[in-house]
């Protein structure tokens, strides 16, 4: 069979591009393992799909190439994708820093992208195995797709296959091994946006804590602070603080450098060394003033963990200064993440360094497309890596 695009992943991203290659009158077809489509989507946001973010920009994006990012944005915004969402008439509404969700269920973005890819002819094959993409060295087709149901031929191939993020739903290294096949580099995939282990040693000390979540403002090194929840676990740290710190804990793998802690502000909004001169002739215990601001189990356990006990008058400047630094920056260092398994996405992937910005397209290997997770472009919780799946997917099916 002879078509003029195949994409490969029936993903957020690989769905959009299907539509809008389809819409532009190409030949589509769309290729899926799954034999169930929009499983990531259908279960994002708690099953309601933060399926954008208000605030969208290039500064919320992780990559080796920093301005990548920028051009699918500027061709097809959050506010394009909004409009679409309301000219399917389906209902909405913003949560907390500009996240947006479905009022009913996820289901309505599936079907959304689904009924696009109708409006464009899109053929659908699924589930199918895709064993071989290989250049053709004649005629107008580039390239052959071998797969569990046939031989195909076509003009351009889309890899839209997603990262190693949720294997459950079926994530494979698939789209890195085609990338390298056509000697396109790839920058080492991680887990991100996941939550983070702690050594033995700090989780001793933090046991009586475990299950306790507070208010924080999250960072890591130069990355962006995150005013968030986090949660101390028994095995580590989780909560939207956490995973959103965690991207930029494991991009400084790429740097080579050492890994440096996160630091956990717990007095988010405040000015710790003010807050503490104020009560500085209490008697009260340090704990228990904390414990107006803060969960009372954990001021007085995090006190406990210190060796602050003693009420505050009786402290020296010495251990108010400490306090304050404490409270301002609490630096605890990860051994590691939970894995692809509590992943919510990947962290590195085909370096866009080979890619068209502006096309998605492969500089040396014209008419192979990347988009969505498989590239080196991550996105911050919220909303923001669903919106490069639609901004990539659009871009790719303007030029497929």
């Amino acid at each position: 069979m002879t078509t003029d695009v195949i994409i490969i992943g029936a993903g957020a991203a690989g769905m959009m591009c299907a539509a809008q290659a389809g819409q532009r009158g190409r030949r589509v077809l769309l290729i899926d393992h799954a034999t169930k489509i929009g499983e990531r989507i259908r279960i994002s946001g708690g099953g309601r799909c933060n399926f954008t973010n208000r605030t969208v920009g290039p500064e919320n994006f992780l990559s080796q190439n920093l301005h990548f990012c920028r051009s699918a944005l500027a061709q097809y915004s959050q506010q394009d994708f909004i409009k679409l969402v309301e000219n399917h008439g389906i209902r909405y509404h913003e949560k907390t820093l500009g996240q947006l969700f479905c009022d009913n269920s996820a289901q309505n973005i599936i079907d959304l992208l689904k009924s696009e890819c109708d409006k464009g002819g899109v053929k659908w094959l699924h589930p199918c195995e895709v064993k071989s993409i290989a250049q053709m060295s004649k005629g107008n087709s580039r390239f052959n797709v071998q797969t569990s149901q046939g031989s195909f031929s076509c003009e351009s191939v889309v890899i839209a296959t997603g990262g190693l993020a949720a294997p459950a739903l079926g994530a494979t290294p698939f789209g890195y091994q085609i990338a390298e096949e056509f000697n396109i580099p790839v920058i080492p995939p991680k887990p991100a946006l996941v939550p983070l282990a702690l050594p033995p040693e700090t989780l001793n000390t933090l046991k009586p804590l475990s299950g306790v979540s507070f208010d924080t403002l999250s960072h890591c090194n130069a990355s962006p602070q995150f005013r968030e929840q986090a949660l101390i676990t028994h095995r580590g740290l989780s909560g939207p603080a956490i995973l959103q710190v965690s991207s930029y804990w494991q991009f400084q793998d790429y740097q080579k450098g050492k890994k440096q802690p996160i630091d956990l502000d717990l007095l988010p909004g405040m000015d710790a060394t003010e807050w503490l001169a104020d009560h500085r002739l209490s008697r009260s215990l340090l704990a228990n003033l904390l414990s107006e601001i803060l969960p009372r189990r954990f001021a007085h356990e995090w006190c406990g963990l210190h060796g602050w006990t003693r009420p505050m008058a009786e402290y020296s400047n010495k251990t108010i200064a400490e306090i304050a630094v404490q409270l301002t920056a609490w630096p605890l260092l990860p051994s590691g993440t939970m894995g692809y398994v509590k992943a919510e996405v990947t962290l590195g992937g085909v370096d866009t360094r080979a890619l068209s910005s502006k096309t998605m397209e492969a500089v040396k290997v014209p008419g192979l497309f990347f988009i969505g997770e498989v590239v080196d472009v991550t996105g911050w919780l919220g909303g923001y890596n669903f919106q490069w799946a639609w901004s990539s997917g659009w871009v790719a099916g303007q030029h497929a």
